[in-house]
């Protein structure tokens, strides 16, 4: 008799999908332990502490507008629905072009930040507003976040309302539409790589409007408020917009498909994870909100030794706006917030074979999460554009890694890795590290980590003087990436 082998799903699963897992799970802890922790101790470190509060308030609205989308998907197709599905896209219209308005008003206007150095109302502890310093509001970074809620909210509601007349509930997987919209959102992120390596958005203004390129001069010609630089700027970002609505649209539809056969044990995990990030955003608009408190607070401790160690004024006439924390009360931050997310990872892992489903939705929500975060915390005028590209490749990462997902755990009766095998998911892996490695040295933001690997826009094209070695090693790398796992895939190599 034929002797056969008991297979457990839960334990299979192609090479392939565990590479692009990999690749998800390395975003990740990129992110979360390398970036946002040298992030935070850097705008905490350099005082005045207007860009932490920046920074803090855009990640505090990005968690929160992540809860509010997963509380909308929750009562639009729990199996019990709370709220008919056109209310929802009526509001969700309202709520679009509220967010639209006020990030057009504040782009154009230039009233991109607040309150402005002459406003002042109940000054405390030395600030313009209360104890908010000036700048302390993006409202562009707002405008997005609401802008990107109510365009959720309108997509969910309209296919809310598509499953009201149709009783199909199965997964069609990844369908020609959300192909087409990955592979749009794609391009266009390619395509204006390409570009702006070799022009880049000053260049582009001088050829423009070569009258007025950069500023406003009415004494040779250039009355505003129009210049070269707003219009080039305007049509990298419209064009970056759209991909990026493309590779979110695509991971949202995605991730819509890929929960709906198995609604009912995944919408109480979806349910955990806004929950979580409604937290973490109290926390960080806390910390918005009272950062020059409790730096107040923090260095009234000098009667027990630690005033001093852990805060640092340049004035002590100026207490606590010209303060900050010194090399050593960064590095405890620094430390309590890597832990944090450390054990979060450390726990994903632990959870993979019991809390599979949380694993997963948890992964690729955070991952888009962590992208929409990249855009919004880099809205300044010199940093949008690169923000925007890497929120737009994260994007396209969630959404690849949602369509995977709806057979990772499937039983792979294929062929055995091999030595071939082993070499192409070790080589894929290295080429990976390496193009994303490169694909994050492509931003130089200030008070943020150097770039390993020399990138300036405008490499010769219309002038000199670029460096676009991050551009060549994403592109020739990335190729031999891609093309290894073609052949990963192609071989079907099962673990």
């Amino acid at each position: 008799m034929q002797q056969t082998q008991q297979r457990e799903p839960g334990d299979r699963i192609s090479w392939a999908r565990a590479l692009i897992f990999a690749v998800g799970f390395f975003f990740i802890a990129a992110l979360l332990i390398g970036q946002l922790p040298t992030y935070i101790f850097n705008f905490l470190t350099n005082p005045p502490l207007t860009g932490f509060e920046q920074g803090a308030l855009a990640l505090g609205a990005v968690c929160f507008a992540g809860f509010v989308v997963i509380q909308v998907y929750v009562l639009l197709f729990d199996p019990k629905p709370v709220i008919p599905p056109f209310i929802v896209g009526g509001l969700g219209g309202i709520v679009t072009i509220g967010g639209l308005a006020l990030l057009l008003w504040a782009a154009v206007t230039g009233n991109q930040y607040w309150p402005a150095e002459i406003v002042h109302w109940n000054s405390v502890l030395g600030g313009n507003v209360l104890w908010l310093e000036s700048d302390a509001v993006d409202f562009i970074a707002l405008g997005i976040i609401i802008l990107g809620v109510g365009a959720a909210m309108v997509l969910y509601a309209f296919l809310a309302i598509q499953e009201q007349h149709n009783p199909d509930r199965r997964d069609p997987g990844t369908t020609p539409v959300i192909r087409a919209l990955i592979a749009l959102g794609a391009s266009m992120l390619f395509i204006f790589l390409m570009f702006y390596s070799f022009v880049s958005d000053t260049q582009l203004a001088a050829h423009l409007y070569p009258q007025c390129p950069v500023a406003i001069d009415p004494a040779h010609g250039c009355p505003g408020p129009i210049t070269g630089l707003f219009i080039a700027r305007t049509i990298y970002n419209v064009f970056l917009g759209i991909a990026i609505f493309c590779t979110l649209a695509a991971f949202a539809l995605r991730l819509h498909y890929l929960m709906r056969p198995v609604r009912k044990r995944t919408i109480s995990v979806l349910y955990i994870i806004g929950i979580n990030l409604a937290q973490f955003g109290v926390l960080f608009l806390l910390l918005w909100f009272l950062a020059y408190p409790l730096l107040t607070w923090m260095h009234s401790w000098s009667f027990i030794g630690l005033g001093g160690y852990l805060t640092l004024c340049a004035k002590l006439t100026a207490v606590p706006e010209s303060c900050g924390l010194t090399a050593q009360g960064g590095y405890i931050v620094d430390a309590l917030v890597t832990t944090v997310f450390f054990g979060l990872l450390v726990a994903a892992i632990a959870a993979w074979k019991s809390k599979r489903n949380l694993v997963v939705i948890g992964g690729v929500t955070i991952t888009a999460v962590l992208a929409l975060a990249t855009l919004v915390l880099h809205t300044n005028l010199d940093e949008i554009l690169v923000g925007a590209l890497l929120c737009g490749g994260a994007l396209v990462l969630a959404a690849v890694w949602t369509s995977v997902a709806r057979r990772e755990f499937a039983v792979v009766v294929e062929k055995n890795l091999g030595c071939g095998g082993q070499w192409l998911v070790l080589g894929t892996c290295l080429l990976t590290y390496i193009a994303a490695f490169a694909f994050f040295s492509l931003p130089v933001f200030p008070n943020e980590t150097e770039p390993n690997i020399p990138f300036t826009p405008g490499g010769g094209l219309f002038g000199t003087g670029g460096y676009i070695s991050a551009t060549v090693v994403v592109i020739v790398i990335g190729l031999l990436a891609g093309f290894q796992f073609f052949l990963l895939t192609r071989n079907r190599y099962k673990l």
